[in-house]
């Protein structure tokens, strides 16, 4: 049986950790002649607190203010790290909920597999935040690499 990936889905949140991901993402698609997918979602439900206690109250930022912020980002990580691909990498800003969207992207464009970060975040912080990575590889339409940490580098053979 022949593996034939066409596209590589690499969703990032721009952290040193998902960097780690993007060697493997970029080395798939060289190996397999396959056009990178770059993707980041603007998470709809992020608010911060001005306050703690019975007073607390959300303070929402605009949301075309963080995608406009987040689209100039994304064309920053374009020209430090997708420059000299065989393919012309396609970048995309997205807004709602990562792991929806993600999933949602990939089934979409017909991803033929998802390079993904993973934070590694385990007992209490993991019940807090959950884990995109997670709920990616269970809900996703195609196989899904998920990369924890640099401890591990990629090395050509």
């Amino acid at each position: 049986m022949t593996i034939r990936i066409g596209k590589v889905l690499y969703p990032t949140d721009f952290s040193d950790l998902s960097l780690v991901a993007l060697r493997y993402a970029r080395e798939f698609s060289e190996q397999f002649k396959a056009q990178l997918h770059c993707i980041h979602v603007v998470d709809e439900s992020q608010q911060a607190w001005a306050a703690l206690g019975p007073e607390a109250a959300p303070i929402v930022v605009a949301t075309d203010d963080v995608v406009n912020a987040a689209t100039e980002r994304m064309q920053a990580f374009f020209d430090a790290h997708l420059i000299g691909l065989t393919y012309m990498p396609v970048t995309d800003v997205i807004v709602g909920r990562p792991f929806v969207e993600i999933v949602r992207y990939a089934r979409e464009k017909t991803c033929d597999l998802i390079v993904i970060a993973t934070h590694g975040r385990g007992g209490v912080m993991h019940a807090l935040m959950g884990s995109v990575s997670e709920k990616v590889v269970r809900k996703a339409p195609c196989p899904v690499l998920t990369v924890r940490s640099g401890e591990h580098e990629f090395v050509m053979p």
